[in-house]
């Protein structure tokens, strides 16, 4: 008996005391089942040494103003007198004892005590009387089963909770937790995620009700005090307090950001949640399956703290408006998307993490303003990019007249005259059509001497016959001379 006592307060974590006093409820609700009467209060007493069950009476001390006492034939009277409200019970000799019989018994009783009667010890019981003492045995336990988990999980009630699922029902998870379940809702399960049977799930639990089934544990991915509750794991300057976090604004699965402040001067709060090449905020972001997270200083100034809010845009101006607690920030134009976010992704965020209303306005012709301002600050050797860009444009004379030179001297003609046809007409006219040619052999012209100017002539700048004849009119005729 005292080993089965044992394993049941080892597996099942209920106090031996509880067990025991199962035990002596169902065996005096099997003794009251086959000998008793009935209103009688019967109590055992079960001895663990020796296995034997002693059973008594209870019967408690009234009188006159706590019960009526009602002769046999007065049942009429009786009907009208409760009508009229009367709250007394009605006396029953196997429940009550009066004052007076009781003070014979005990000296020194008051009323509502409690005067005890031994009763005869039974050793056959009925199957009717076995079974219910078997049903009061497993609910007892049950209760007290009941009792144990709620005073366990009862203190863990805002502390995350490790559990194996179990199965998904309807977008459903259920967790078991071994002596209980925890259901996670699709509510509170992060956008994209996927449960698995059989796999571990990190849950905080933010709720444990009691239900006619048994304890019921709520739990939550999506609740903004995860996070905290991660990062008390991750940082200790957080689970000992150095570290506060002030308030947390979260959209599971996307994005979320999060203020904290330092007691201390020389620990700096935002790294201590972001740690060592990122490795702590990396760890919390993980679990939340890829969620960003934005850590930012907390600052008892609305405009500094709203301003940082906005991070990573860059606040040009902010108005604060305390009565309608409401702050109008401006930024630059480029600077307005990014201050907005995806879908007004950030400025929702910053809303709900500093309590405040947020307007935001671009201004308009910033970055130009800043543009010419640097233009008239300009130093005077700034001209030089644009004297450079015009030599680009005109190079020397003398570098231009060698590219541009089509035909060699007079002498050079007359020897290859002989060996070379003269160039077709298509080609002169290409020539002649190009205006980089034309402007550049114009440019060497007016660079040369005036000696040189006929020798190195182009042919396309080559004086035409008043009489209208053409070039190579005229070169036919120098071959005859």
């Amino acid at each position: 008996m005292k080993s089965a006592l044992q394993q049941l307060e080892e597996e099942r974590k209920i106090p031996k005391e509880k067990i025991i006093e199962a035990i002596e409820q169902a065996l005096a609700a099997a003794y009251k089942k086959d000998y008793g009467k009935k209103g009688q209060i019967i109590r055992a007493h079960f001895d663990m040494d020796s296995g034997k069950t002693e059973f008594s009476q209870i019967k408690i001390v009234v009188d006159d103003s706590l019960v009526r006492i009602v002769e046999e034939g007065d049942e009429e009277e009786e009907e009208e007198v409760v009508e009229e409200g009367d709250e007394r019970v009605r006396f029953n000799p196997e429940h009550h004892i009066l004052i007076e019989d009781a003070q014979k018994i005990k000296k020194g009783v008051e009323l509502e005590e409690e005067i005890i009667f031994p009763l005869e010890a039974q050793d056959d019981y009925g199957r009717i009387a076995a079974q219910t003492a078997k049903q009061v045995i497993i609910q007892r336990i049950r209760e007290a089963e009941r009792g144990s988990i709620l005073d366990e999980y009862g203190d863990k009630e805002g502390e995350i909770v490790n559990g194996i699922v179990q199965k998904i029902d309807r977008g459903n998870v259920f967790i078991d937790f071994n002596r209980a379940t925890g259901v996670l809702p699709s509510s509170e399960q992060i956008p994209g995620e996927r449960y698995h049977q059989g796999g571990r799930i990190r849950a905080y639990l933010y709720q444990v009700e009691e239900s006619p089934r048994g304890i019921n544990l709520r739990l939550s991915r999506t609740h903004p005090k995860l996070i905290e509750k991660l990062f008390e794991i991750e940082a200790p300057e957080v689970a000992g307090g150095v570290v506060e976090i002030k308030s947390i604004a979260r959209e599971p699965g996307n994005r979320s950001k999060i203020a904290v402040m330092s007691h201390d001067e020389n620990i700096d709060p935002v790294g201590s949640l972001v740690g060592q090449r990122g490795i702590r905020v990396t760890t919390v972001m993980n679990e939340l399956n890829g969620e960003k997270i934005d850590i930012i200083e907390w600052d008892e100034d609305p405009a500094k703290f709203v301003a940082a809010a906005l991070s990573p845009a860059k606040v040009l101006d902010i108005e604060i408006d305390e009565e309608e607690k409401k702050a109008t920030i401006e930024v630059v134009d480029d600077q307005l998307s990014l201050a907005i976010g995806k879908g007004g992704q950030n400025v929702r965020l910053a809303a709900k993490l500093t309590g405040w209303k947020i307007d935001i306005q671009g201004m308009e012709g910033e970055k130009d303003e800043s543009t010419d301002e640097d233009k008239e600050n300009q130093p005077a050797g700034g001209d030089e990019s644009e004297t450079e860009t015009a030599k680009e444009e005109n190079p020397p004379a003398d570098v231009e007249e060698k590219s541009t030179s089509a035909n060699p001297p007079a002498g050079g003609v007359e020897k290859d005259s002989d060996n070379k046809e003269n160039p077709s007409a298509d080609e002169e006219e290409t020539k002649d059509d190009d205006p980089l040619r034309q402007s550049s052999s114009e440019a060497s012209k007016e660079n040369q001497p005036a000696g040189e100017e006929e020798k190195e002539s182009s042919p396309e700048e080559e004086p035409k016959d008043p009489k209208g004849s053409s070039p190579d009119a005229s070169e036919e005729a120098s071959r005859e001379k």
